[in-house]
Order: C-alpha cells, then structure tokens, then sequence
C-alpha cells in the first residue's frame, strides 16, 4: 500500500500542467472553473493550485469581476 487510508492523491497545477505562465483574466471559460456556484474563490488546497498561479488567479477573477465577466456572486 503506497498510499495510507483516508488520503487523497495531490492534486497538480492545471496550470503548470499546460505550461501557462501568467493568468489572463479574459479567459473567462478557465477561470470558472476555480469558482464556486456562490461566486466565492477556490482555495488552493481544493482547486490544487501552485502558490504562484492561485496568486495570479485570484487577481485575474478580480479583474474579470469588476470589468464584469464574472459574477461577485449567484442570484
């Protein structure tokens, strides 16, 4: 057994995984997928994120909310 009971396998960059450096915040098809139905951020344990690229993610939904791409929340 290489894993112990109860542990998850860790989840990998998406975003290293397809060799993006920066975060666009006009790729809103990609950036949906780190939010909730409620319009809240993933964190980075759940979404599986580096450090460096949940930085930049989070600044690009920031963007994308205030040029109103994306909802501040649901209805």
């Amino acid at each position: 057994m290489a894993r112990e009971r109860g542990r998850k396998k860790r989840r990998v960059c998406s975003f290293c995984v397809d060799k993006i450096e920066t975060v666009d915040y006009k790729e809103v098809g990609r950036l949906r997928k780190f939010i909730t139905e409620r319009g809240k951020i993933l964190p980075r344990r759940i979404s599986g994120n580096c450090a460096h690229h949940q930085r930049q993610l989070t600044v690009a939904i920031k963007r994308a909310r205030q040029l109103a791409m994306l909802p501040y929340s649901s209805d």
